[in-house]
């Protein structure tokens, strides 16, 4: 069992910055792609960025050119550095693991990302 946890969210005002933190219980993130999706209240969970094991990253358009995903696999960590924040980009944020052969998956708890003035 894999336990992951996020850290990072809080309070922004429009045009600031935050990065997120997703700290795994072991080396997990060399052999699963790590993800951060978001939900808004009354809309569906997406995917807003991936980094693979080989070091791609992906990222939704919303958030193209303003979040950046990376990994450091000796601190078993996954980030996503948030620039330019805008309201729309308010959301509980999640980290998961997914291994892409196995289907196998594991979740955060979430951080509340709020942007606002």
């Amino acid at each position: 069992q894999v336990q992951l946890v996020e850290s990072g969210g809080g309070l922004v005002q429009p045009g600031g910055s935050l990065r997120l933190s997703c700290a795994a219980s072991r080396n997990i993130f060399i052999l699963f792609n790590g993800n951060w999706y978001r939900q808004a209240p009354g809309k569906e969970r997406e995917l807003v960025a991936k980094i693979t094991t080989g070091g791609s990253a992906n990222y939704a358009d919303s958030v193209k050119g303003r979040f950046t995903i990376s990994r450091n696999n000796a601190k078993n960590t996954v980030y996503l550095q948030m620039n330019s924040l805008k309201p729309e980009d308010t959301a509980v944020y999640y980290c998961n693991a997914h291994q892409q052969f196995t289907s196998e998956d594991y979740w955060g708890q979430g951080t509340q990302v709020t942007v606002s003035s």
